[in-house]
Formats: C-alpha cells, structure tokens, sequence
C-alpha cells in the first residue's frame, strides 16, 4: 500500500511538474506573440545638424517642436558618436524618456531596426536646406557623404523659403517624385 501511495505521488508530482511546463511555455509564447505584436515606430525619421550637433527624431510633433525652440525636453545624448564625430542628440517622446531600448529613433539611425515599406525622413542641414527621403539608405547614404547623387531640388519650396532636395536613387532618378513632394507638403503645412 505504501508502496502504491509513493508511486501515486510520484505521478502526481510528474503531472503537476509537466503542466508547469506547458503553462510556462504557454506564458512564454504569450510573451513573445505580444513583443511581436507590439507597434513598431519605423515610418519615419528626422535629422537636423544644428550647432555642431546632430539631432535625431522620430516623432515629427517632437521635432517641429524642435524646429521652432531649438531644443527638446527629453533626450538621450552620445557624445562624439554623430556623423563627423559630432555629439549625437535623440529627441524623445515623453513616453520614451524611462525606455532604454525599443526606441525607434535610436534603432533605426543605429542600423537595429528595418523602415516601415512605407518610410518618410528629412534631414535639415546646416546650410538649410531640407533633404526629403522615401527611403533610409538614401538618408544614410547623404548622412555619410553630405549630399545626395541623385536628386529634385526646389528652390524656396520649405515652409520658410528653404530650398528643398527630394532625393532620388538610380531606380527612380528619371522621374519627378511626385508623390514624395505630395508627402512633404502634406507634413509641412
């Protein structure tokens, strides 16, 4: 009888010790489904080199924000790490500020982050001009180098006269881009 009742248990702990298991699994792949599940911020990107620093954004109420005071409220500074070794500013969201990963801003201009099919960035330089992007290579690409191979400007077409620079690639380097200038001054009104 003892004997029966110590298997007994030994099964019970086996099944109660599997079904822990499962649910751990189970609570794991949860996990995983609502990580995957969780909003990707990669349609857009924002640079701007403004007195010797380089400011990165992907929130565009940030950076208008930015545009018109000169500064952010929340950021993430790395010192000597922005193109030409200038200091690297990422202006943030309110709701970004406490994160120490899954910023979109930051993934993205680092390289650990794809854009969305459907990608947006302007990047204003210092002479100010505004570059206007329907790709991220092409924005990394005039980041590294300082200007764009292929482009469509338009004098004083940026909302305070700036000239603007549609950049182009060689697969569309024959064509007006029309929807891209459609897409800035929908976002430059």
């Amino acid at each position: 009888m003892r004997s029966t009742l110590i298997k007994l248990s030994a099964a019970s702990l086996l099944a109660t010790a599997l079904v822990g298991c499962q649910s751990m699994n189970n609570d794991s792949m949860a996990a995983k489904s609502a990580a995957a599940a969780k909003p990707v911020n990669n349609d857009d990107l924002y640079e701007v080199a403004h007195e010797g620093r380089y400011y990165v954004f992907d929130d565009a109420a940030v950076y208008k924000d930015f545009i018109a005071n000169g500064e952010t409220p929340y950021r993430k500074v790395f010192i000597g790490e922005g193109p030409h070794s200038q200091t690297l500013v990422f202006g943030l969201t309110g709701k970004d500020k406490k994160k120490s990963s899954g910023i979109g801003s930051i993934d993205m201009f680092k390289g650990n982050q794809a854009p969305a099919e459907n990608f947006y960035g302007e990047m204003r330089s210092e002479d100010g001009r505004i570059y206007v992007f329907n790709e991220l290579k092409d924005m990394e690409a005039v980041r590294k180098v300082g200007e764009a191979a292929y482009r469509f400007t338009q004098i004083g077409a940026g909302p305070n006269g700036e000239t603007v620079v549609f950049v182009l690639n060689k697969s569309n380097k024959k064509k007006q881009p029309v929807a891209l200038m459609a897409e800035f001054a929908a976002r430059n009104k």
